[in-house]
């Protein structure tokens, strides 16, 4: 487990909850500051509208609005629609409005819309108008938007930056919150790997012994019972051996104290090596072990490290394939890095489980299931050397059936 990506993936998911709601606050103020200018324009346009009907009714000449204005304007319509005044800018406003107009006389109330002008929109009042209690007709009057537009967009420009000091503070405190979260998990993870180390290593010890006086007191049996035994406890403490030495491993690279050669060697070599060891195996589980890989192909790495990773891959295959089946191991070159491949014929590995099948004691027996089943830390350790040597180590399922892994590594 990387717990400096934990740290992150907190840290990104207090700035992200902190932006969603920096945004919906930001929407809320705007939207909420815009709805306020307009209803306050809306205010103003009905008060300049019954200002300019008591100057056309009064017969007056004074005028409210200022001449020559695009930015706002009136015009009067009979009870039939017909225009009887109106100023020049209101054509270039959308006015006048015969519908919106209809609309007011039915209501007896003033209607308040938004609507489209040369210029952009414009919001405009219709209301009727009437002289010694008769209809006398409706006043549309206009206002340009664009001085709230202008209001709208200096309040987005101040809030931008604010936005943005806000969230660099969010993603200060939430790299620290993070940390201060993952640090019962880092010294947990601590002794847990202390504990491993020290336990692994103390176990060595005793079990050379008994593996010692094993082997002593199988020179003096004499039934094949008895030498049966004996055999079976040299086994298990070979096992138990190789689960103290992957636990080993497993700790030293979580505590990244694992020690890399960075070198050249020549992968095929390798890979020739290591299917050697497995060749009379495969031929007891009646598997053809089949090897296609170049005369030459240079890697930079570990090679005692890449072995460790091509012995687990090999003996999962065998684990898994059928008597009657076959491993392929493939070697290429490929975008800069060299690539080793291991297919098996198996069940494969259902998509569910692909994503977790190198995490550590995760067994997909449902889908991989045979006796004799390894102790769920080798694909792990696999992967853990493979990213150790600034490779990695991945699998897909064929689609004829079987499991495919794919080691990487830097070209050499």
């Amino acid at each position: 487990m990387n717990l400096d990506s934990i740290r992150w993936r907190l840290t990104a998911g207090y700035i992200g909850i902190f932006a969603v709601l920096l945004s919906l606050l930001g929407v809320f103020a705007v939207f909420g500051f815009s709805r306020e200018l307009v209803l306050h324009q809306d205010d103003l346009l009905e008060q300049e509208a019954r200002d300019q009907a008591k100057n056309i009714l009064g017969g007056e000449q004074r005028e409210v609005l200022a001449k020559g204005s695009n930015e706002f304007g009136w015009v009067v319509l009979g009870p039939g629609g017909r225009v009887i005044d109106r100023d020049a800018a209101a054509p270039s406003l959308g006015l006048p409005r015969p519908g919106l107009a209809r609309e007011a006389l039915e209501e007896e109330d003033a209607i308040f819309t938004t609507i489209r002008g040369d210029d952009g929109n414009v919001r405009a009042v219709s209301m009727p108008i009437y002289e010694s209690g008769e209809v006398f007709g409706v006043i549309q009057y206009a206002r340009s938007l664009r001085v709230i537009k202008e209001t709208v967009r200096g309040l987005i420009l101040v809030l931008l930056p604010l936005a943005a000091g806000a969230l660099g503070l969010a993603a200060v405190g939430g790299l620290y919150m993070a940390r201060r979260a993952v640090r019962p998990i880092r010294e947990t993870f601590g002794r847990q790997r202390a504990f491993i180390a020290d336990a692994s290593h103390e176990l060595k010890t005793p079990l050379t012994l008994i593996r010692v006086d094993t082997e002593v007191l199988r020179g003096k049996l004499q039934g094949p019972d008895e030498m049966e035994l004996a055999e079976e406890v040299l086994a298990e403490a070979d096992r138990m051996g190789t689960i103290l030495s992957d636990l080993l491993t497993m700790a030293r690279l979580d505590a990244g104290a694992l020690d890399v050669a960075r070198k050249p060697f020549d992968l095929s070599v390798l890979i020739e090596q290591e299917t050697e060891r497995f060749r009379v195996r495969a031929v007891r589980e009646g598997v053809r072990l089949e090897v296609r890989v170049p005369d030459e192909l240079l890697a930079t790495g570990d090679p005692a490290k890449t072995g460790q990773i091509l012995a687990a891959l090999l003996d999962n295959a065998l684990r898994y394939t059928p008597s009657g089946g076959s491993i392929e191991v493939n070697a290429c070159r490929q975008d800069g890095a060299v690539e080793a491949t291991v297919a098996d014929t198996g069940p494969g590995i259902p998509p569910e489980h692909l994503a977790r099948v190198f995490d550590r004691f995760y067994r997909a027996e449902s889908a991989r299931t045979r006796e004799g089943g390894g102790t769920g830390i080798g694909l792990a350790i696999a992967r853990g050397l493979a990213r150790a040597q600034d490779g990695e180590l991945d699998a897909v399922t064929a689609r004829d059936g079987g499991a495919v892994f794919r080691l990487k590594l830097p070209a050499g």
